[in-house]
């Protein structure tokens, strides 16, 4: 059944106050790449998260500092800053403020002036880890334990991350990235390939496990007599995927293993900062530069499809993401380039927070209406001081996702037990 107004409303609304937004101050979020704050002084970054205009700098110890966008004595754009000396630099007139938020520095005032003793901005701690700033937004006694995911731990030569801009509400990109049946379709690159193991059975049964986590969801297609195509994907609260590239698109081993996944990080209501992670499956199998921007290519996340100096896709509801209609008749399912931008075009088009009271869900929306439930839950369980999912690394840091071929008979859990267990 289709939830109500008043649960979509709880569900996407994330700035300071809201249910939704005091549930992702309860978890480290990523801020921004650590690239963004490359070497100790270097500029200051504009970051939006969660309703809420911040910047981020990297002071001359190293330390990156994660402040409010504004001075806090005429409220003049820190953007414009001097990174200098372990602090940021108002260059309207000279307020600095380390990392913390205090004021060290008050120039403009008498040399005798205590005002600065009385002065700070808002400031959030950070974590730097897996090639990103981290950092909590919630109350300072409930800070949880830093994050430790199994793509955290890969060495670098075998991980990357990048991200790119989503015009809409991050629950539009999480039910999209944990939808599986939609590869069938909107993914199809070769429409004349008629052996692709998600084109074989395009209505795979759901299994949904609820975990300590999140939870743990399966898709299962009967692409043989003897044969079915499981895959199983971890759902980390509250808005991180992750799934397995084992196979290729006709179930044969992939050359180059690895697992990837997505964090949709909510910039504010209908404006979403997309995380994507690749990591090698094993030792053996490390993540090339060249491997890894050829994939960012196909996903259409290379930088050539970023407007300069953005984290936004050149393709868009303004060029209707470049769709070629000859392609879709006779190559693709969607004539649009890119598994990325295909997803974008889909979920931007539902405008920025979808009218979720008009869906007609089916039987393969299990993982989405589990997700749904579970941030529910998440709001409900916070008002009342309960821990919430995901919040201990103990949950989920020894799990992955995992993929292969089943032989007809045996119980997926049993096939893919040992192969959901990280290796990092």
């Amino acid at each position: 059944m289709p939830i109500t107004e008043e649960q979509n409303e709880r569900l996407t609304r994330v700035g300071p106050g809201t249910p939704m937004g005091k549930v992702f101050r309860s978890y480290w979020i990523p801020a921004c790449l650590s690239e963004e704050v490359p070497a100790p002084d270097a500029p200051p970054v504009r970051v939006k998260l969660l309703g809420e205009d911040l910047i981020a700098f990297r002071d001359t110890n190293g330390d990156v500092g994660l402040v409010e966008a504004y001075c806090a004595h005429r409220r003049a754009p820190l953007f414009y800053g001097r990174n200098e000396e372990c602090g940021l630099r108002c260059v309207y007139h000279g307020w600095k403020f380390d990392k913390t938020g205090a004021c060290v520095d008050v120039p403009s005032e008498p040399p005798q002036s205590q005002m600065k003793e009385h002065v700070r901005i808002l400031a959030y701690p950070t974590y730097e880890a897996g090639g990103m700033v981290w950092t909590y937004m919630g109350p300072s006694d409930q800070t949880p334990a830093y994050p430790d995911y199994e793509w955290m731990r890969a060495p670098s030569t075998h991980a990357r991350v990048s991200r790119n801009g989503v015009r809409c509400n991050y629950l539009q990109g999480v039910e999209g990235g944990i939808d599986t049946v939609h590869s069938s379709f909107l993914h199809n690159n070769d429409i004349t390939n008629k052996r692709q193991v998600r084109v074989l059975d395009t209505h795979p049964t759901l299994d949904v496990e609820i975990t300590d986590y999140g939870f743990m969801y399966t898709g299962i297609r009967n692409i043989s007599e003897d044969q079915s195509y499981v895959r199983v994907y971890q759902f980390l609260m509250p808005n991180q995927q992750m799934r397995a590239n084992l196979v290729d698109f006709e179930g044969r081993p992939a050359k180059r293993p690895s697992l990837d996944g997505h964090i949709w990080v909510p910039m504010d209501d209908d404006h979403t900062m997309l995380y994507t992670m690749k990591y090698g499956a094993s030792e053996d199998n490390p993540i090339s530069d060249e491997e890894w921007w050829a994939d960012e290519d196909r996903a259409g996340r290379g930088t050539q499809h970023l407007i300069s100096g953005t984290y936004w896709t050149i393709k868009g509801p303004d060029n209707d993401y470049e769709i070629d209609r000859e392609v879709q008749r006779t190559k693709t399912y969607t004539g649009i380039a890119g598994i990325g931008a295909q997803d974008q075009a889909l979920v931007e088009g539902m405008g920025g927070i979808v009218d979720r009271t008009k869906e007609a869900l089916g039987s393969t929306d299990k993982a989405i209406q589990n997700c749904r439930r579970l941030l529910l839950e998440a709001t409900d369980e916070l008002e009342s001081g309960e821990r919430l999912r995901g919040t201990d690394p103990d949950t989920y840091r020894q799990y992955r996702a995992t993929e292969m071929l089943v032989p007809k008979g045996v119980p997926w859990k049993d096939a893919t037990k040992e192969h959901i267990l990280a290796e990092w």
